[in-house]
């Protein structure tokens, strides 16, 4: 068996008015998740926790993000969060305000038996 990666989501997600960068993550995954449907697990007899979900995080001030509450957002799976560099802060001169975008990567990784499955040819 080998892991791989059976799904690749992305979304973005900010806060206009708090610089709440953990929010922005948070909103940032909600984006990608309500991109996808996994009817695999129930079709196929799968446990969602054999899934491992790899969950990146782009946001300009990685250190304000809190992996934990992220993680906690993700329905299925076993996840792990990792924040790096990135996303974008947007100053308004005129309010003063810095408004927060975050983008999310989230990959669905499951252990595969490739021996288990055969391509057939219709």
């Amino acid at each position: 068996m080998s892991e791989q990666r059976i799904i690749l989501e992305m979304g973005t997600g900010n806060d206009l008015y708090g610089m709440d960068y953990t929010k922005a993550a948070c909103r940032a995954v909600h984006d990608a998740l309500h991109h996808s449907s996994i009817v695999m697990f129930q079709s196929l007899g799968i446990d969602h926790h054999q899934m491992r979900v790899e969950v990146t995080i782009a946001v300009q001030e990685p250190d304000a993000v809190d992996a934990d509450a992220v993680a906690r957002e993700l329905p299925r799976g076993r996840a792990e969060v990792t924040v790096v560099q990135g996303g974008l802060n947007v100053h308004d001169e005129a309010s003063g305000q810095t408004h927060v975008i975050a983008s999310a990567a989230i990959a669905a990784m499951l252990d595969i038996d490739h021996d288990a499955w055969q391509l057939c040819q219709s």
